[in-house]
């Protein structure tokens, strides 16, 4: 199929977004550059955040870029994928960690 929601080429066009928007684009940008200089973390600790982040929210332009990222600062397969599993521990826990609203509301309507 060629025709799919997610264009690996689009990711190259990030920069674009402040076509509509010049001054919230800029804005966005610079945010964007200071979050990943290095400071209390290193840009290279925030590559692999970034990295199980992307996983986290399931952004596949993000889970290229900061897979590329990640591995250019030195991470290796391993660390990545460990990365990835806690993203995912994460994600599965705040679902269920969530199941304790359906017990609470379970008994209140059982009561």
């Amino acid at each position: 199929m060629d025709n799919h929601y997610y264009n690996a080429a689009d990711l190259n066009k990030f920069g674009n977004i402040a076509d509509f928007q010049k001054n919230l684009g800029k804005k966005f940008f610079d945010y964007y550059g200071e979050v990943f200089k290095d400071s209390e973390l290193t840009a290279r600790e925030k590559s692999l955040i970034a990295l199980a982040v992307a996983h986290a929210v399931q952004c596949p332009y993000c889970i290229d870029a900061y897979s590329s990222d990640a591995f250019e600062k030195g991470w290796s397969e391993g660390q990545m994928m460990e990365a990835v599993h806690v993203a995912a521990a994460i994600r599965g826990g705040a679902s269920l960690v969530h199941g304790v609203q359906m017990m609470n509301k379970v008994k209140e309507i059982a009561m």
